[in-house]
Parts: structure tokens; sequence; C-alpha cells
């Protein structure tokens, strides 16, 4: 493999985008490759994206290949899940990931279970991509941190990136990924800018990234909570506290080895997530944290989430209902006992 082909770009050169423009650019570059991956969703096609994701791709691919539909997220779901039978690849736009509910039984029930029903005969390959999780005043049923509804469910894979890097390199493995893959990217992360490989690469599911070393404690954070805990490790080195910070970049399939030796070091865990918490992906983690490495932990896993209530409108009460820079902090310091 080059090193342009490598999982992390390897000694590539790098551009500094935003988010918004890598996916553009893993969607573009895998239009090109593959004639048989197409894009559908509401507005992705004549407005170029609710959040202008897909901007250009109608005028480079046409109409056939870049399909506006109707506001029916089961109907085109569906419509998906049997091109990608048929030896398509098409990726399908959620506008909002808490559309997704409306299409759930396409999902849970078709496109998870077709491989395993078949006996092996139909693959899947298709990806349902868009934004989910807090935003600013979306309010309660447009802010929905969407991915431990679908972590239960085998057969499907959860992509959760946190930069633009990521955000690429992930697009294309999913595209190219004969499963299908939810792809929840974060309004909140379009517009962050970050380095990407000029080259040609992708990045394979279940492989995690040390963001930041640190000996101390062991951050764990995924999608937005990534940046925040990033900024929570800064403010920590100022007063001599060592995090390190992991993101596992996909949820399943999960990088626990890398999660797992990070806390070997450190002997201490929080897990970040901006859902709810209850029986969500922070306590998955924090479950495997104790499961695997509960020898070498010197406190029990701290786990930082948000409220469990939905989210509110007004601005004040949706930061209270947040994890918070001052949250996290207070849960390293209860794990070190400071």
């Amino acid at each position: 493999m080059s090193t342009s082909q490598s999982a992390e770009g390897g000694s590539e050169s790098m551009a500094i985008i935003t988010y918004r423009e890598a996916l553009n650019q893993a969607l573009r570059e895998e239009m090109r490759r593959d004639p048989r991956v197409f894009l559908m969703g509401e507005e992705v096609a004549l407005y170029q994206g609710a959040y202008k994701v897909s901007q250009g791709l109608l005028e480079e691919f046409g109409s056939k290949r870049v399909i506006d539909t109707p506001i029916s997220e089961a109907g085109f779901t569906g419509v998906g899940i049997g091109a990608a039978m048929v030896g398509l690849r098409p990726i399908v736009e959620m506008m909002t990931f808490n559309f997704a509910l409306v299409a759930i039984d396409q999902i849970v029930n078709q496109a998870a279970k077709i491989l395993y029903m078949s006996g092996g005969q139909y693959n899947v390959p298709l990806v349902i991509r868009g934004p989910g999780g807090p935003a600013h005043q979306l309010a309660a049923q447009h802010s929905q941190s969407m991915e431990s509804y679908f972590y239960h469910v085998p057969g499907l894979k959860i992509v959760r990136p946190g930069t633009p890097k990521d955000a690429k390199g992930l697009l294309k493995s999913a595209i190219r990924d004969d499963d299908p893959v939810i792809f929840i990217e974060s309004e909140l992360l379009y517009g962050t800018k970050g380095e990407v490989p000029d080259g040609e690469y992708t990045i394979p599911f279940g492989v995690g990234e040390i963001k930041r070393e640190g000996h101390d404690v062991t951050i764990v954070a995924y999608s937005t909570m990534l940046l925040l805990a990033l900024q929570v490790a800064e403010d920590l080195e100022k007063e001599g506290i060592s995090a390190e910070v992991v993101d596992p970049r996909t949820l399943r399939p999960l990088d626990t080895e890398i999660i797992i030796e990070s806390v070997k070091k450190t002997n201490h865990a929080v897990v970040m997530e901006s859902g709810a918490g209850f029986a969500g992906i922070a306590t998955v983690i924090g479950a495997i944290i104790s499961e695997q490495a509960f020898d070498y932990l010197d406190a029990p896993v701290e786990r930082v989430t948000g409220a469990n209530a939905p989210t509110p409108y007004a601005k004040n009460l949706e930061r209270a209902k947040a994890p918070s820079k001052e949250r996290v902090i207070a849960a390293v310091k209860k794990v070190l006992a400071i």
C-alpha cells in the first residue's frame, strides 16, 4: 500500500479545509471512482444540501446520480436498500438523523438483516449519512444523539468522526464497505477546520486514534465531545494534569484495544458523550473498561453525558443539558482524587 493510500495519510502534504469540505471531497472522489455510487435525499441536488455538503455534485454528476427526493425517509431509504441489493452503492442523506426514526423499520428490519436472512445472497452496501446530535437551538426533536439507537442492532456499522481528516477518510471507507453504515456527522462540526491529506487515503473501521498523549487520565470522546475533551486537556495541563484523549472514530466496530491500553497506562478513565447517557455509548465503553481493565483502575470510571432530558430550545437551558468543560474537569479530578 502506498503512503497516499494509508489509513492516516502518512507523509502526504496537508491542506487545511472544513469538515464540510472534507465530506464533499469524499463524495466527489468516490462518485468519480465508482459509477455505481449515487446520492439521494431531501435537497441534496438543486439546493446543494441543507448544510451544503453536496455542493457542486449535481453539476458534475447529473440528476441520475444526485437525486432530490420527496419528504419521505421511509420511502427513499427503502429505495436505497433495494438499489444496494441489486449492485449499486447508494448514499442516503438524512437532513437530520432525527428523521431516521421515520425510516427505522427500513434500517433496522431490512438493511441490517437482509444479508443474514438471505443466507448471504444479498449484501447491502448502503451509507446513511447526515448530521446528528446537539446543535444550536434546534430543540428537542432535532438535537438527539442517535448513535445509541442503532448501536444495539447487529448488522449495522456506526461511524461518528470528529475531525475533517477522519470525516473524509471514514466516509470513503463507508462508501466502499459492503455492509450498511450509519454515518453520523454534526452541525456543530461542519464549519470546523483541520488538516486533510492531499492524496488518496482511507481510514479503516475499528481503528481509533490517540488525539493527545498523556499519562494521568484517559478521556474517551468522539464527534463534538472530542473537541471539548481536547480543550479540557489543554486546561488540565496548566494545572499539571496530563490527560490522554482517545477518539474511537468508529463506534461499531469499536477499537477496544486502544482504549484499554491507554487505561492501563493512566489507571484512570473518563468517558464522554453528548447523548442522554442512560444506556448510551459512554455506558458501553465504561463497562468495557471495567471488564477488561479492572485491575488497572485506581478509581471507578466516570461518565460525562448530556442530561437525561429532552433538549430545550432556550440557550441557557440547552447549555445546562450539554456536557460542559467544568463537568469534565470535575470528573477528571474526581477519578484522580484531587
